[in-house]
């Protein structure tokens, strides 16, 4: 039963991290963008910052699920 959770929190740190991933690349498309506010392209730099680091969690999450399994 306990490799069945492992395995479902594995796959649900995954899904996050992808979510994560995508997030962070239009934060940094919008950061690049020349013809957006300065504010809009700081704001969206430092989402992009905050997403990385959470992409990094979930990764390693994701990964001490899989070594329970």
């Amino acid at each position: 039963m306990d490799s069945l959770k492992e395995g479902a929190s594995y796959v649900s740190e995954q899904a996050k991290k992808a979510t994560t991933g995508t997030s962070k690349e239009a934060n940094k498309d919008i950061a690049k963008k020349s013809d957006a506010p300065l504010g809009e392209r700081a704001s969206a730099a430092k989402d992009a910052v905050s997403d990385k680091a959470s992409e990094q969690t979930h990764d390693v999450k994701a990964e001490v699920h899989k070594q329970q399994t």
